[in-house]
């Protein structure tokens, strides 16, 4: 009897692996398949793919109803009639990192949203063309929520991201004009790469998300034919190992951490017990001192190809370690934009060996998300990032993770 127990044990988590592998390939009228919840010492709770396909679908028809009549998208959506009054948002008008956030979920939702991604495209290209092609800016827009969390430059990241993901769905007639926006793009963050390899470049409350962006943003370049320097990309994947081996030399406060909670400024000094819970230092100041950031970066980083995976291994399987740990889950210990998108590096970086933490870990999110979704479709997050879009757009992609990477 034990051996028969035993045997539909192991079934059931081979179930979930090829489960998880599946997840998202179609949504709505598309094939789909089932999720579960691993938790230890705790039974197997499903997620329906109904569920995850109906918020989904709910999440972007909210983003796509929202989106401005110039194709981009702001704080809270795409037009002063969209901004939720009861909330002090920082952000005024629309903007270049919430417009390429929403056009990548609305990529990931589904070809009807095409539309409103060539739209977005076509507001992205418009400053990207009208920028300077010696700095590292594309937008002359100031102080936006998200730059001030992730860095300044986080809209030429974003934009090169979607420009890179956007190019195979473009019409015909836009896709040379996103190719040379795109290599304009990568060119900045080339050039302005910091000496120890990475872009925590110009403050931010956890810049170390937006390097994030900026090496994924290359690499998206470089799958899409784009020529991409190794150096550059080597000098990100040194500054990551680095990172993860001097955590625990820093002493924390001053220039590149910030309070957190509202308009917090990069100088602004925060105690890993405040942020992190544990006495000693457990992150960088560029993670804000939260652990959840800076491993969740360094999983993706650390894990891009076969080789990245085997050469990297050690660091890898000590991060795995940690995804059963509910303290670190929790990031800040609320969930802000800042979680969501370091879940999705988790999962990126997970998804790609699609093993059991693979599974385990996206049936443990996606329980997670859906709980958080507001009746109108959106996220917001609950500290630092809470605008709706940029939160709504995270979820999303955290809950399809289906494109191949």
């Amino acid at each position: 009897m034990k051996s028969v127990v035993a045997f539909v044990s192991l079934a059931l988590l081979g179930c979930a692996a090829i489960w998880a592998q599946n997840l998202g390939r179609k949504v709505g009228g598309r094939e789909s398949s089932a999720m579960t919840q691993q938790t230890t010492g705790a039974a197997t709770t499903p997620v329906a793919p109904s569920q995850v396909s109906a918020a989904v679908e709910k999440g972007a028809r909210w983003l796509a109803s929202v989106q401005g009549a110039d194709g981009g998208w702001g704080q809270d959506g795409g037009a002063t009639s969209h901004i939720r009054q009861t909330e002090s948002l920082e952000s005024k008008g629309n903007d270049v990192a919430n417009t390429a956030l929403a056009a990548l979920a609305l990529l990931r939702a589904g070809n009807q949203y095409r539309p409103q991604v060539e739209r977005a495209v076509a507001f992205i290209l418009q400053r990207v063309e009208a920028s300077p092609p010696d700095g590292l800016s594309v937008t002359d827009v100031k102080e936006t929520q998200i730059q001030r969390k992730l860095g300044p430059y986080i809209d030429t990241f974003l934009a090169s991201m979607l420009l890179a993901q956007a190019d195979p769905v473009l019409a015909k007639a836009n896709k040379a004009r996103a190719r040379s926006g795109l290599e304009k793009c990568v060119a900045k963050i080339e050039r302005h790469q910091m000496s120890d390899g990475s872009w925590n470049v110009g403050g931010g409350w956890a810049p170390v998300l937006g390097t994030s962006l900026a090496s994924r943003s290359l690499f998206e370049a470089g799958k899409n034919g784009v020529k991409v320097d190794r150096e550059v990309m080597a000098r990100a994947e040194s500054y990551t190992v680095k990172s993860q081996k001097d955590r625990g030399s820093v002493t924390y406060g001053g220039a590149g951490v910030g309070a957190g909670v509202g308009r917090g400024s990069a100088t602004d000094a925060v105690s890993v017990s405040a942020v992190a819970g544990r006495g000693a230092p457990a992150a960088l100041p560029a993670a804000a001192g939260v652990e959840l950031y800076q491993d969740a970066q360094a999983l993706e980083q650390l894990s891009r190809t076969p080789e990245d995976r085997k050469k990297n291994a050690k660091e890898i399987t000590a991060i795995h370690r940690k995804l059963s740990d509910a303290k670190f889950v929790a990031g800040y210990g609320s969930i802000g934009g800042e979680e969501f998108f370091s879940y999705l590096n988790i999962s990126d970086g997970l998804k790609r060996s699609d093993g059991k933490e693979w599974a385990e870990w996206y049936a443990k999110t996606a329980q997670k998300i859906l709980k958080l979704q507001n009746s109108d479709g959106t996220w917001a997050g609950h500290h630092c990032i809470t605008g709706r879009v940029a939160v709504t757009s995270a979820a999303i992609l955290n809950l399809m993770p289906d494109r191949e990477r």
